[in-house]
């Protein structure tokens, strides 16, 4: 029944070092953009009690949240692109998430693109914020959970 309030989604797992990390993006078409809704949990949390962790959150060019030993989630490829426009402005670059005794929930419009143009790519949550300047990609760190878009 939830799937008539969303067109696409993608279900969000951890890496092997944050194994508890899980939740989805919903992706919904709206005559005035795309809403995307994150609910995550198991998110590593702030040592400061007074503020939560910012987490970057983008979606990437490729279809698998496979990769090697190095980097869990390499074949992701980088952020998703397609008008060549340098970074914050990428298409595939989202608000970042802000942690809150482990779990976040970020819920935003975007007119950058359809739901059809991101079927099939993947949603990555960085163990850093993005920082908006630093190219090619925010310097965001590293892929900590992903997720393909269907």
């Amino acid at each position: 029944m939830f799937s008539i309030f969303y067109n696409a989604k993608a279900d969000i797992k951890g890496n092997n070092e944050f194994p508890n990390i899980k939740g989805a993006v919903y992706f919904k078409e709206t005559s005035n953009g795309v809403l995307v809704t994150a609910k995550i949990e198991g998110l590593p949390q702030s040592k400061n009690k007074c503020v939560g962790r910012f987490f970057g959150m983008h979606i990437h060019e490729g279809s698998s949240c496979s990769g090697n030993t190095n980097d869990e989630f390499a074949n992701v490829g980088g952020h998703f692109n397609p008008t060549k426009c340098p970074h914050p402005f990428h298409v595939g670059d989202l608000p970042p998430l802000l942690e809150n005794n482990g779990k976040a929930y970020m819920n935003v419009l975007i007119g950058k693109f359809n739901v059809s143009d991101i079927v099939g790519k993947a949603v990555i949550i960085h163990d850093m914020p993005d920082d908006f300047t630093t190219q090619p990609s925010g310097n965001s760190g590293r892929k900590i959970a992903c997720g393909v878009i269907d």
